[in-house]
Protein backbone atom coordinates (compact mmCIF):
# COMPACT_ATOMS: atom_id res chain seq x y z
CA UNK A 1 0.00 0.00 0.00
CA UNK A 2 3.15 2.65 0.88
CA UNK A 3 3.80 2.00 -3.12
CA UNK A 4 0.50 3.58 -4.00
CA UNK A 5 1.27 7.16 -3.28
CA UNK A 6 4.73 7.30 -4.55
CA UNK A 7 3.47 5.68 -8.11
CA UNK A 8 0.79 8.67 -8.02
CA UNK A 9 3.33 11.34 -7.10
CA UNK A 10 5.80 9.89 -10.09
CA UNK A 11 2.51 10.04 -12.58
CA UNK A 12 1.43 13.56 -11.68
CA UNK A 13 5.40 14.51 -12.22
CA UNK A 14 5.65 12.80 -15.48
CA UNK A 15 2.39 14.67 -16.47
CA UNK A 16 3.35 18.16 -15.33
CA UNK A 17 6.25 17.55 -17.34
CA UNK A 18 4.67 15.94 -20.40
CA UNK A 19 2.27 19.54 -20.45
CA UNK A 20 5.22 22.00 -19.42
CA UNK A 21 5.55 24.82 -21.83
CA UNK A 22 8.70 26.34 -23.61
CA UNK A 23 9.85 29.82 -21.53
CA UNK A 24 8.20 31.99 -24.14
CA UNK A 25 9.11 35.00 -22.65
CA UNK A 26 12.50 34.50 -23.04
CA UNK A 27 12.00 33.29 -26.83
CA UNK A 28 10.05 36.33 -27.16
CA UNK A 29 13.27 38.28 -26.63
CA UNK A 30 14.85 37.21 -29.79
CA UNK A 31 13.93 37.89 -33.12
CA UNK A 32 10.74 35.73 -34.83
CA UNK A 33 11.76 33.46 -37.76
CA UNK A 34 12.56 35.00 -40.87
CA UNK A 35 13.61 38.34 -39.46
CA UNK A 36 16.90 37.63 -38.19
CA UNK A 37 19.90 40.24 -39.44
CA UNK A 38 23.67 39.34 -39.80
CA UNK A 39 24.19 40.89 -36.43
CA UNK A 40 21.44 39.35 -34.31
CA UNK A 41 22.70 35.83 -35.77
CA UNK A 42 26.45 37.01 -35.01
CA UNK A 43 25.32 38.06 -31.83
CA UNK A 44 24.10 34.94 -30.60
CA UNK A 45 25.88 33.11 -27.43
CA UNK A 46 26.24 29.80 -26.60
CA UNK A 47 28.15 26.92 -28.50
CA UNK A 48 25.55 25.18 -31.11
CA UNK A 49 26.11 25.00 -34.50
CA UNK A 50 23.63 27.06 -35.90
CA UNK A 51 23.64 28.71 -39.71
CA UNK A 52 21.66 31.82 -41.07
CA UNK A 53 19.61 31.36 -44.28
CA UNK A 54 17.78 34.08 -45.47
CA UNK A 55 16.50 35.39 -42.24
CA UNK A 56 16.08 31.95 -41.05
CA UNK A 57 18.21 29.93 -38.10
CA UNK A 58 18.99 26.66 -39.16
CA UNK A 59 19.86 24.77 -35.70
CA UNK A 60 22.36 21.63 -36.44
CA UNK A 61 22.47 18.30 -34.76
CA UNK A 62 25.31 18.23 -32.71
CA UNK A 63 28.11 16.03 -34.33
CA UNK A 64 28.66 12.30 -33.50
CA UNK A 65 32.40 10.74 -32.72
CA UNK A 66 32.23 9.01 -35.90
CA UNK A 67 31.54 12.02 -37.94
CA UNK A 68 33.97 13.57 -35.90
CA UNK A 69 36.73 11.09 -36.67
CA UNK A 70 36.21 11.58 -40.00
CA UNK A 71 36.31 15.69 -39.61
CA UNK A 72 39.72 15.13 -38.13
CA UNK A 73 41.49 13.05 -40.47
CA UNK A 74 40.51 14.95 -43.60
CA UNK A 75 41.57 18.08 -41.63
CA UNK A 76 44.82 16.43 -40.35
CA UNK A 77 45.36 15.31 -44.37
CA UNK A 78 44.64 18.84 -45.57
CA UNK A 79 46.50 20.61 -42.73
CA UNK A 80 49.80 18.51 -43.84
CA UNK A 81 50.10 19.65 -47.47
CA UNK A 82 48.79 22.86 -47.36
CA UNK A 83 51.29 23.35 -44.25
CA UNK A 84 54.15 21.93 -46.59
CA UNK A 85 53.70 24.41 -49.27
CA UNK A 86 52.71 27.11 -47.16
CA UNK A 87 49.87 27.53 -49.77
CA UNK A 88 46.93 29.06 -47.54
CA UNK A 89 44.67 28.65 -44.05
CA UNK A 90 42.58 25.47 -42.97
CA UNK A 91 40.50 25.43 -40.25
CA UNK A 92 37.23 23.01 -39.00
CA UNK A 93 33.57 24.07 -37.86
CA UNK A 94 32.36 26.30 -36.13
CA UNK A 95 34.14 29.08 -38.35
CA UNK A 96 31.13 30.64 -39.94
CA UNK A 97 31.55 31.32 -43.80
CA UNK A 98 29.37 34.52 -44.88
CA UNK A 99 28.31 33.00 -48.81
CA UNK A 100 26.76 36.16 -49.56
CA UNK A 101 24.40 38.40 -47.31
CA UNK A 102 22.23 36.58 -45.22
CA UNK A 103 23.16 33.18 -45.63
CA UNK A 104 26.18 31.83 -43.27
CA UNK A 105 27.30 28.59 -43.48
CA UNK A 106 29.27 26.34 -40.89
CA UNK A 107 31.27 23.80 -42.90
CA UNK A 108 32.99 21.11 -41.74
CA UNK A 109 36.20 21.76 -42.94
CA UNK A 110 37.41 25.43 -45.10
CA UNK A 111 40.41 25.90 -47.00
CA UNK A 112 41.10 29.61 -47.89
CA UNK A 113 44.54 30.29 -50.19
CA UNK A 114 46.86 32.14 -49.03
CA UNK A 115 46.56 34.72 -51.70
CA UNK A 116 42.71 35.59 -50.29
CA UNK A 117 44.16 35.64 -47.05
CA UNK A 118 42.33 39.22 -46.95
CA UNK A 119 38.80 37.41 -46.91
CA UNK A 120 39.26 35.93 -43.56
CA UNK A 121 37.78 37.63 -40.67
CA UNK A 122 37.71 37.16 -36.81
CA UNK A 123 34.19 36.31 -36.78
CA UNK A 124 33.82 35.19 -40.44
CA UNK A 125 35.25 34.22 -43.58
CA UNK A 126 34.25 35.88 -46.89
CA UNK A 127 33.36 32.35 -48.90
CA UNK A 128 36.48 29.93 -49.10
CA UNK A 129 38.38 28.41 -51.65
CA UNK A 130 37.72 24.84 -50.49
CA UNK A 131 34.53 23.12 -48.18
CA UNK A 132 33.70 20.12 -46.73
CA UNK A 133 31.12 18.35 -45.60
CA UNK A 134 30.77 15.22 -43.88
CA UNK A 135 27.22 13.84 -44.30
CA UNK A 136 24.74 12.91 -41.50
CA UNK A 137 21.86 10.77 -41.57
CA UNK A 138 18.99 12.14 -40.90
CA UNK A 139 16.94 12.86 -44.86
CA UNK A 140 17.29 16.84 -43.84
CA UNK A 141 21.05 16.59 -42.93
CA UNK A 142 21.11 15.10 -46.50
CA UNK A 143 19.20 17.24 -48.67
CA UNK A 144 21.05 19.95 -47.21
CA UNK A 145 24.63 18.80 -48.13
CA UNK A 146 23.93 16.62 -51.01
CA UNK A 147 21.67 19.87 -53.07
CA UNK A 148 21.06 22.51 -50.76
CA UNK A 149 25.02 23.33 -50.24
CA UNK A 150 25.93 22.25 -53.76
CA UNK A 151 24.04 25.77 -55.17
CA UNK A 152 24.82 27.62 -52.12
CA UNK A 153 28.66 27.00 -52.56
CA UNK A 154 29.01 26.95 -56.07
CA UNK A 155 27.08 30.57 -56.27
CA UNK A 156 29.59 31.64 -53.80
CA UNK A 157 32.16 30.95 -56.13
CA UNK A 158 33.64 28.00 -53.71
CA UNK A 159 36.12 26.45 -56.33
CA UNK A 160 35.76 23.08 -54.91
CA UNK A 161 33.68 21.17 -52.83
CA UNK A 162 34.62 17.91 -51.16
CA UNK A 163 31.24 15.70 -50.08
CA UNK A 164 32.10 12.56 -47.55
CA UNK A 165 29.46 10.43 -47.54
CA UNK A 166 29.86 7.44 -44.84
CA UNK A 167 26.53 6.05 -45.62
CA UNK A 168 27.50 5.31 -49.03
CA UNK A 169 31.30 4.62 -48.15
CA UNK A 170 31.95 7.47 -50.81
CA UNK A 171 33.89 10.68 -51.36
CA UNK A 172 33.25 13.06 -54.01
CA UNK A 173 34.69 15.68 -55.26
CA UNK A 174 32.87 18.82 -56.98
CA UNK A 175 34.72 21.81 -59.06
CA UNK A 176 33.72 24.93 -60.16
CA UNK A 177 32.75 25.10 -63.72
CA UNK A 178 31.29 28.26 -65.00
CA UNK A 179 28.29 29.25 -62.52
CA UNK A 180 28.26 25.37 -61.52
CA UNK A 181 30.07 22.64 -60.22
CA UNK A 182 31.01 19.30 -61.93
CA UNK A 183 32.01 15.94 -61.10
CA UNK A 184 36.19 15.77 -60.49
CA UNK A 185 35.88 12.57 -58.95
CA UNK A 186 33.63 10.14 -57.40
CA UNK A 187 35.83 7.28 -55.00
CA UNK A 188 34.20 4.74 -53.69
CA UNK A 189 36.60 2.14 -50.57
CA UNK A 190 39.87 1.30 -52.07
CA UNK A 191 39.86 4.30 -54.24
CA UNK A 192 41.71 7.95 -53.82
CA UNK A 193 40.42 10.86 -53.90
CA UNK A 194 41.71 13.85 -55.60
CA UNK A 195 41.64 17.75 -55.50
CA UNK A 196 41.59 19.74 -58.85
CA UNK A 197 42.13 22.91 -57.03
CA UNK A 198 45.25 21.65 -55.31
CA UNK A 199 47.48 19.74 -57.26
CA UNK A 200 48.76 16.27 -55.66
CA UNK A 201 46.74 16.39 -52.69
CA UNK A 202 44.91 13.10 -52.01
CA UNK A 203 43.26 11.13 -49.67
CA UNK A 204 42.64 7.51 -49.52
CA UNK A 205 39.03 6.76 -48.83
CA UNK A 206 39.54 3.77 -46.81
CA UNK A 207 42.39 6.10 -44.04
CA UNK A 208 39.58 8.92 -43.98
CA UNK A 209 36.39 6.31 -43.29
CA UNK A 210 38.01 4.20 -41.07
CA UNK A 211 38.64 6.96 -38.64
CA UNK A 212 34.74 6.87 -37.76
Amino acid sequence: MSTIPSLARKSKGRKQKAEAEPAWEVAYLFPAQGTWTEGEYLDLPGNRLVELSNGFLEVLPMPTMSHQMIVAAFYEALVAFVRLGGLGTVLFAGLRVRLWKGKIREPDVVFMLAAHADRMGEEYWQGADLAMEVVSGSKEDRERDLKTKVAEYARARISEYWIVDPAQAQITVLRLKGRKYAVHGRCGRGGRARSALLKGFEVDVDAILSRK
